[in-house]
């Protein structure tokens, strides 16, 4: 948590986390060109948000992409913030965003699929963060009641059970399962009985059912004391409504996987 403070109370570095907010998986070329800073600036600054877990590098052939990665400054919000007055900082949360905010937004070019990559490090072993990953009694206590049914093999269908509802799809299947080591699956279906659960009005699900189905991936990593746990959510199409609404979700729920794990208990609701 430490790193995590440092590498925020540079100025420049916000900056970087903030070009990166506004359009994630930049080359460093890319971050250059938007800042004013030199080259060998940014790659340092880099190098402390990385080392902070607030920056994810993937490589894509001979080009190193950077991700931003919410997961530790959501815990600092989860762990610290709501422990004291939440609603009193959403509020003026929500008060400096509305003053600072331009009038206009920059629309995505075609060429612009978003994807997100979120990393956190948890004190378990790979076997049992699998579990926490796959099975309906851990899911159900960190992801909103949420139970995910299938026997775990490459092809197989998943069906999503939560609300009262059973969502099965014949496109919604398991993409890749190395147990204890990688899973990868395609995005839910969203059904009207979705909708009427979730809130969501007929013409906002009709527009995101619409859209191609994402992936979603998970890479687990033994460090000994700790799991890597590194996520991927991708394959968006261009402009995507659903990750624009699932982009705020991940590292909540992966604040609380961290926290069940560690603790056996989820994270207290938020007044």
């Amino acid at each position: 948590m430490d790193d995590v403070f440092k590498a925020l109370a540079d100025p420049s570095r916000r900056q970087l986390l903030d070009s990166l907010n506004a359009r994630n998986g930049q080359t460093l070329r890319s971050l250059c060109a938007d800042l004013a800073m030199a080259r060998q600036s940014v790659s340092k600054h880099l190098a402390v948000l990385e080392a902070a877990g607030l920056v994810v590098v993937v490589r894509r052939g001979r080009e190193k992409l950077h991700y931003l990665n919410a997961a530790p400054i959501n815990d600092i919000g989860e762990r610290w913030i709501n422990r004291y007055d939440q609603a009193r900082v959403d509020a003026l949360a929500d008060l400096k965003r509305a003053l600072e905010s331009p009038m206009t937004v920059t629309p995505r070019t075609e060429t612009d699929a978003p994807a997100f990559v979120y990393q956190t490090y948890i004190r378990t072993t790979p076997e049992q963060l699998w579990r926490g990953l796959t099975e309906p009694a851990f899911t159900e206590r960190y992801w909103g009641g949420l139970a995910l049914d299938t026997d775990w093999k490459v092809g197989s269908s998943i069906a999503w059970r939560f609300g009262g509802i059973s969502i099965e799809d014949p496109e919604q299947v398991v993409v890749e399962s190395d147990p204890c080591r990688r899973l990868a699956y395609s995005w839910h279906t969203f059904t009207p009985e979705w909708a009427v659960t979730s809130g969501i009005d007929e013409a906002l699900r009709a527009e995101i059912a619409a859209e191609q189905r994402s992936i979603v991936t998970f890479e687990i990593e033994d460090l000994g004391e700790f799991v890597k746990l590194t996520v991927l959510h991708g394959n968006f199409e261009a402009g995507s409504t659903v990750a624009t609404m699932v982009q705020d979700g991940w590292p909540r729920v992966l604040s609380e996987l961290k926290t069940l794990l560690e603790t056996g208990q989820p994270l207290a609701a938020p007044r």
